[in-house]
C-alpha cells in the first residue's frame, strides 16, 4: 500500500499521446457546484443586519490583514513590506457597486489574489456590503445624521 504505482500532477506519462500525466478535462465539463456558484454570484441576498454581521466577521477574517480594520489598506502584510491596497474610503472605490467588490474578490486584481476558493459566493455578497458600510461610516452625509449628531458636529468645527 505504501508503494502504489501512479502517477504525480506534473510527472511524464506514457499513457497519454501528449506525454503528460495531468490532462485536461474533457470539452464540455461542468464543475458540479457551477451552477449553483453562478446563481449565488447573481443573486444579490437582500441587505440586512445578518448580512452585514456575516460581512463583518468574514472582513475581519480574510480582509483585515492587508486593509486594516477601518479599510484604509494599512494591514499587517503591507507593514511588513507586501503592496500596499487601495483605501476603500478613496473617491473611485467609494463610488463602485458592490458587485465590483464581488468580482474583486471572485477573480483577485493587481496583487490580490482570487478568493474565489476560499470565500463562498454568499459570503462574498456580505463582505461587499460590510465594506459599503465602511465606506458610509467614514464618508457619511451630514443629511443622514440626526439633529443632536449635527449639532455636534457643528460644536466640534474649528
Amino acid at each position: 500500500m505504501d508503494h502504489q504505482p501512479r502517477y504525480d500532477d506534473y510527472e511524464e506519462s506514457s499513457l497519454f499521446p501528449d506525454g503528460k500525466a495531468l490532462q485536461h478535462p474533457p470539452e464540455g465539463t461542468v464543475s458540479r457546484s457551477a451552477p449553483a456558484e453562478i446563481a449565488a454570484l447573481q443573486t444579490r441576498p437582500p441587505m440586512d443586519r445578518a448580512l452585514l454581521e456575516r460581512g463583518k466577521e468574514r472582513y475581519a477574517i480574510f480582509c483585515v490583514p492587508c486593509h486594516d480594520p477601518a479599510g484604509y489598506g494599512h494591514g499587517r502584510i503591507p507593514s511588513r513590506g507586501f503592496p500596499a491596497p487601495p483605501s476603500f474610503h478613496s473617491e473611485r472605490l467609494r463610488n463602485v457597486d458592490a458587485r465590483y467588490i464581488v468580482d474583486i474578490i471572485t477573480d483577485g486584481y493587481g496583487v490580490m489574489y482570487s478568493y474565489a476558493g476560499r470565500v463562498p459566493a454568499r459570503d462574498r455578497w456580505a463582505i461587499a456590503a460590510y465594506v459599503k458600510a465602511l465606506q458610509l461610516s467614514q464618508d457619511a452625509p451630514e443629511r443622514l445624521l440626526s439633529a443632536e449628531d449635527r449639532q455636534k458636529l457643528a460644536e466640534a468645527r474649528p
